[in-house]
């Protein structure tokens, strides 16, 4: 474990919880917002580029005025598919690659002894790919993309090794507070970077700074925020770190992956703790795949302003905080298990109410928004709680990065049936209330996991409320 001195607890609690709020723009901004509002116009460019004036162009309607980007093909790597599909695909090809490093970033950390230097090196290389995301411009989507998902590895990678140092900066009675404390601060940093740049991005035209390089300059102040607020993280966590043995002639590679095995085949002790887990990522695509595809639904399917969609995902981000508290108030009466069947519900009745969301109509879209907002966080919160009762005493670290693989393993899921939903019936109308379905089911499995017997069977004493 690592090896830290008593009197820097409070500055080790502190830099921790800088890295929640220095990374939380990189999802906020470039991925929920500027990143789907931008990466499919500039897809769309490229294909209007490569369509002849004389034929039928099917990326502008019969007036030859707004892009149809559900219809404007473009190509890569000898496949094809709309331009407003790729952002759901490039969400799940990014989650892919995360599910690749989440092992190897485990591994290197566990056998590094100074791991707060590993937790530098993962971050540095997501904020320098999320800043030079700036440099796409034109038509070169492909460049974005790329850079996309090398930001996502540094991304992931870094969360594993930030999740790791919660152990040795809080005791086993304080990191509930610790660990909810720097969620909230990641929500607080995320919503004040992404208002910061609204304000720039609604400013532009004073400023004399086009829609594209607004959006280019959002990418590189993400990057930037990234990087500069890492920096208190990294002077402020324990520095030395008794590495794991590595068994000779077996690389990082191999031992993460390895690691990751033995953790899965010594759970297969616990099959309600697994069915738990499993309900858990099924309906966690869901509300993952909402948040990150809502600007782009919002963009291309209700035609709403850039700035419309931008103060919807202020909402949603500010809001998350207090529906968390309130979810947590909810299940002190009723019980967490019971809470997150109520929260499915309102899910669905959220996914509804988008459906019927019309144009020109941004009070709908706002009323959506804070219904996304006041469920997002307490259901994620409440799952993480209730999962933590069902792992075996001492086995803390080791399930939660069975919890962490699965989470990315599964969620390109959501954002492949949006894409796939869009591109094959042509509305993404009909993508998005396709996402019920996510749901629904985890409504199903998680009403069927006996939650008392599964604690009890992993050795702990159940909660008086469940």
């Amino acid at each position: 474990m690592t090896v830290a001195r008593p009197r820097d607890g409070k500055r080790e609690r502190r830099g921790w919880y800088f890295y929640d709020w220095a990374n939380s723009p990189f999802y906020s901004s470039t991925t929920t917002v500027f990143g789907a509002l931008y990466m499919s116009t500039v897809a769309a460019a490229e294909a209007k580029q490569n369509i002849t004036l004389n034929g039928d162009n099917p990326c502008v309607d019969a007036e030859g005025l707004d892009d149809k980007l559900n219809r404007c093909d473009v190509s890569l790597l000898g496949l094809h598919f709309p331009a407003g599909s790729l952002w759901g695909y490039l969400l799940a090809v990014a989650t892919v690659v995360q599910v690749l490093v989440l092992p190897i970033a485990g591994a290197v950390a566990d056998r590094s002894r100074n791991k707060r230097r590993i937790l530098g090196w993962f971050a540095a290389l997501g904020a320098l790919a999320s800043a030079l995301m700036f440099f796409m411009a034109g038509s070169n989507w492909q460049l974005g993309a790329a850079l996309f998902v090398v930001a996502n590895i540094g991304y992931g990678g870094s969360l594993v090794v930030y999740y790791s140092f919660l152990v040795d900066i809080a005791g086993p009675d304080e990191r509930d507070e610790v660990s909810a404390k720097g969620w909230a601060f990641g929500y607080l940093g995320g919503g004040l970077a992404l208002g910061l740049q609204l304000a720039f991005y609604l400013s532009r035209d004073a400023l004399g700074v086009d829609t594209a390089t607004a959006v280019r300059i959002c990418f590189l102040t993400s990057g930037l925020w990234w990087a500069l607020f890492t920096i208190p993280t990294v002077r402020a966590l324990p520095r030395r770190h008794e590495p794991v043995a590595t068994v000779p002639g077996q690389g990082v590679l191999g031992a993460g992956f390895r690691e990751l095995g033995q953790t899965l085949a010594a759970a297969r002790q616990f099959p309600l703790t697994l069915a738990f887990l499993g309900s858990y990522l099924l309906f966690a695509d869901g509300i993952n795949t909402v948040v990150t595809v809502s600007a782009q639904y919002g963009k291309d399917e209700l035609r709403f302003s850039d700035e419309v969609l931008i103060v919807t995902v202020l909402v949603i981000q500010f809001l998350a905080y207090a529906g968390g508290v309130l979810h947590g108030q909810v299940a002190r009466r009723l019980g967490a298990k019971r809470t997150i069947l109520g929260s499915l519900v309102l899910w669905v009745v959220v996914l509804v109410g988008a459906y019927f969301v019309q144009p020109a109509q941004p009070v709908q879209f706002y009323a959506v928004a804070v219904g996304i907002g006041l469920v997002l966080g307490g259901t994620n919160a409440l799952s993480r709680s209730l999962f933590s009762q069902m792992i075996p005493a001492g086995k803390d670290a080791q399930y939660y990065s069975l919890y962490v693989v699965g989470e990315k393993g599964t969620s390109w899921l959501g954002p492949l049936v949006f894409a796939g939903v869009g591109q094959a019936t042509g509305s993404f109308r009909l993508a998005i209330v396709a996402l019920v379905a996510f749901f629904v089911l985890g409504f199903v499995f998680v009403a069927l996991v006996p939650v008392r017997r599964a604690i009890v069977a992993a050795g702990n004493r159940p909660p008086d409320v469940l």
